[in-house]
Order: structure tokens, then C-alpha cells, then sequence
């Protein structure tokens, strides 16, 4: 890495808490391999504080910042401007300075979409179904759209919930048929689609041993289907891991998290930047640390 001087320009990411982010392993790395003058700092920032952060940040001369849990919403009224995906997703995940004042946007759509390019599907003629319906289904539902699917099912476990989440996309120039759906109903739509994502916590931290899905619900699914989930730690989830043993294809959540990373990377540095890199650098992390 470039020696630390005066000249050293800032990046980082925001949350509470953050020192769990991978983020800055990726893209220290990155910056290493580019020789470019900046280190990326991970900031714990409390909720009460983010404010104060965002003018402090703009005082010291950061650059550019990502934002994780819980500031993905709350950062909005504060910036000056946000692009159209960040206002259909209803969150921001990547913020740089201007002369105005910081801007946002959401990369983890470019970051979803990455992996799923290289599969030559006839996206217009597939229906998804996305368990969950928290903040990271609102991502996933942008970026189906932007790939054409026509139709989407969302599951969830709150019909209350479930609804409100369908109603506040009728705000929107959205032609994407959004279609909500109790847990229940979920085995009569599995023979139906081609692309299933878990969007849930199930699988991380204290669910790491559990599934979203059971046998049962496993033996609807066609065996051209991919099983998409967003979890990236550990790898393979157990979801991931019963999709295998279905023969599936799968698609664990680090290449989201790379691809998402790289495009804020790049927005900030207005270059390329080598995303084989901060691959090896998180695969390699994860290893020792597993």
C-alpha cells in the first residue's frame, strides 16, 4: 500500500456496528493493487450522530463513503441529491462529496445483477420468488426489474407487512407485477420459477444451521432453477448447501458484495478497478478467519 501521508485521501464505511464489515479488506486491497493515494477506514457511527458525522466528514476531506446497517434510510433527508435507483430502492449504500453537498446512490443492484449476466436465461419469461421482504428484497426487486422479468413473488411471514411492501411501489413508474405471498402459499409457486433468492437472515449468525426451505418445499423446484442467497458468510449456507445436494446451481452473496463494492470504488476513483482482486482478497480472508 502507499505510505499514509498528508495527501492520503479518505474513503470508508459508515454503520453500527461495523467493525463485522468486510468492506475494507476488499477495497484496501483494490487500492493496493492500483497504487492510487487513499485508505478506506471503517466508522462506527451511532444513529444520534450521523448528522455530525456526514459535516465532519466533509471538514476532513473524505471523499466518499459507504453506508451499512442502520443508516441505509436514515441518511437520505441529509444528502443533497440521490439518483432514481437509489429513490426505487428506498435506500443508499454509497455516498461521494460535490460542491452541493454529498450524493448517494445504491450499488448493491449492479452488485446483485453481476453473477446472474453470465447465465444466457431468457430473463422476460422468468418469475422469481424472493423470500423475504425487508431492505435488501427492495434491491433485489429493482434489480429483477432492470434484468426484464415481467412478474415477481415476494414471501414473507406478515400479510400486514407483505402488503404495505407491495403498496409502496405503486409510487413508482414500476411495470414489474409485484406479487406478495404468505409463507404457506410458497409450495404452490416453487414449480414456477427459475430463480429463487433468499433474502432472510436465515442462515447467518445465530440461524447459521437453519434453512428457509425443507425437503419437502426442495422437491417442487425444477432442476434448471438457481438458488440465489444474498448471505456471504458462511459459505456455503445451508440453504446453499441443500440446493447443492438438489444438484442446483447456486450463487453464495460475495459476489454481490464484491460487484457492489467495485462499482462504489470505481465512482469514487473515476477509473477501473480489478475486481479479481478484492475477490481473492475476501475468499482468502474468510478462509483464516473460518
Amino acid at each position: 500500500m502507499q505510505p499514509i501521508t498528508g495527501k492520503t485521501k479518505l474513503l470508508g464505511i459508515i454503520g453500527n456496528p461495523v467493525k463485522h464489515s468486510l468492506s475494507p479488506i476488499m477495497q484496501n486491497a483494490a487500492i493496493k493493487h492500483l497504487a492510487v493515494d487513499y485508505i478506506y477506514i471503517p466508522f462506527s457511527v451511532k444513529s444520534e450522530n450521523l448528522a455530525t458525522a456526514l459535516t465532519v466528514f466533509l471538514s476532513i476531506g473524505v471523499q466518499g463513503f459507504n453506508i451499512t446497517i442502520p443508516h441505509k434510510q436514515s441518511i437520505l433527508p441529509l444528502l443533497s441529491d440521490i439518483t432514481q435507483t437509489a429513490k426505487l430502492v428506498g435506500a443508499v449504500n454509497t455516498v461521494w462529496r460535490t460542491e452541493t453537498g454529498w450524493q448517494g446512490t445504491n450499488t448493491d443492484v449492479i452488485g446483485f445483477l453481476a453473477p446472474l449476466k453470465s447465465f444466457s436465461k431468457n430473463w422476460q419469461t422468468i418469475s422469481p420468488i424472493i423470500l423475504g421482504n425487508g431492505g435488501a428484497a427492495r434491491a433485489v426487486v429493482v434489480s429483477l426489474a432492470e434484468l426484464g422479468c415481467p412478474q415477481i413473488h415476494v414471501v414473507g411471514r406478515d400479510q400486514n407487512k407483505l402488503d404495505k411492501f407491495k403498496q409502496s411501489w405503486l409510487n413508482h413508474e414500476f411495470k414489474v407485477e409485484i406479487i406478495v405471498q404468505t409463507w404457506d402459499k410458497l409450495s404452490d409457486i416453487l414449480s414456477e420459477t427459475e430463480l429463487l433468492i433468499n433474502t432472510t437472515p436465515i442462515g447467518m449468525s445465530l440461524y447459521r444451521d437453519r434453512s428457509p426451505m425443507d425437503s419437502s418445499l426442495w422437491k417442487k423446484i425444477t432442476n434448471q432453477a438457481i438458488i440465489y442467497d444474498l448471505i456471504y458468510t458462511p459459505s456455503p449456507t445451508q440453504f446453499l448447501k441443500e440446493a447443492k445436494e438438489q444438484g442446483l446451481i447456486t450463487i453464495d452473496g460475495s459476489a454481490m458484495l464484491v460487484y457492489q463494492g467495485a462499482t462504489a470504488l470505481e465512482l469514487w476513483l473515476q477509473q477501473s478497478v480489478p475486481v479479481d482482486v478484492m475477490s481473492r482478497s475476501l475468499k482468502e480472508y474468510l478462509l483464516i478467519v473460518k
